[in-house]
């Protein structure tokens, strides 16, 4: 082996491999009321998940020491199956460098989320997934099933194509939802706030809101109004908290301008939404023409936090 530890997809033609690894896992954990299926799984089981769904498996020197059965029966959900670790294999990273693979798998299917089953009575692997910022999402018994919506980027070549983005933004949110917008002086925050306020219905014009703070734009549709918030000379969280949006948090949508780092207090769950200035250069998007060169051109990374985005549909909503 090139490396030290090799993550690979896995087809039915690694069964053997595969059960091998979740069998000699699964008999290294505690005893569980009621007791783990994973050893029922056999040759021909594990073979038919991976024919069907696909998996993966974790190599180091040539020797099987990890492996995943995926799961794609929900729609736009990848789901996550016998995450399994050889004793020889703990403390080595081969579970992490797994559900990294994974994830890139989930987002190269086009998938919104990842989900996945942890028995409560395995603290340190509930604490596994929490460090990877999954969340639970509900639960039947002991067993908690646990969720991630995975992050995206897309380049937005003008202030036309933000705004168009920031409208598939506002088919998502609802009252009570925080976004937390960075960016360099003119990178197109106030763009995206405006395609958004469009898209809500409520009472315009939007504009930069430095020189008052905040400003609340009221639905013109039965809606949630827009708190418009630049944060810009705020110098603490505790100087957010004077600005008393709590009041409104709950049944407005709050778009809080250069609120890294403080405005995450005013929710459990929030969308960061970072935009970048790209350098002028070919634009290649689908359907433009290949040459064309755009000084507009911006990059849009929005992540999702919080168990209020855990199974909504972010990616393929906003990179349709």
């Amino acid at each position: 082996m090139s490396r030290e530890l090799d993550v690979d997809l896995a087809g039915p033609d690694r069964a053997q491999e595969v059960v091998d690894v979740i069998h000699r896992a699964f008999a290294a954990r505690p005893a569980l009321d009621p007791p783990a299926t994973a050893g029922d799984e056999t040759v021909e089981s594990v073979a038919a998940a991976l024919e069907d769904h696909g998996g993966l498996i974790a190599m180091r020197r040539g020797l099987p020491l990890g492996a995943i059965l995926f799961d794609r029966s929900r729609p736009g959900l990848m789901g996550l199956r016998r995450v399994s670790v050889d004793p020889l294999g703990r403390d080595r990273g081969v579970a992490s460098a797994m559900v990294g693979v994974a994830e890139d798998v989930a987002e190269e299917a086009g998938m919104d989320g990842i989900w996945l089953h942890v028995r409560e009575e395995l603290p340190e692997n509930v604490r596994f997934w929490s460090h990877r910022k999954y969340r639970p999402v509900r639960r039947e018994g002991t067993t908690i099933e646990m969720g991630k919506t995975l992050w995206l980027a897309r380049e937005v070549p003008d202030a036309d194509a933000m705004r168009d983005l920031a409208a598939r933004v506002a088919g998502l949110v609802r009252a009570g939802d925080l976004l937390v917008l960075t960016g360099d002086l003119g990178a197109g925050k106030t763009t995206f706030t405006q395609g958004l306020g469009e898209a809500l219905g409520i009472r315009g014009p939007v504009t930069s809101p430095t020189f008052v703070i905040a400003r609340t734009h009221p639905s013109l549709v039965g809606g949630p109004s827009l708190v418009h918030v630049d944060a810009y000379r705020l110098g603490s969280a505790a100087e957010i908290d004077d600005i008393d949006l709590d009041a409104t948090t709950d049944e407005s949508v709050t778009v809080v301008e250069w609120g890294a780092g403080m405005a995450e207090q005013l929710s459990d769950s929030w969308l960061s939404i970072a935009i970048e200035t790209r350098a002028a250069g070919p634009v290649d998007p689908v359907g433009t023409a290949s040459g064309v060169l755009s000084e507009d051109m911006r990059v849009v990374t929005i992540r999702p936090y919080g168990p209020r985005w855990l199974e909504v549909p972010l990616r393929s909503t906003l990179l349709a």
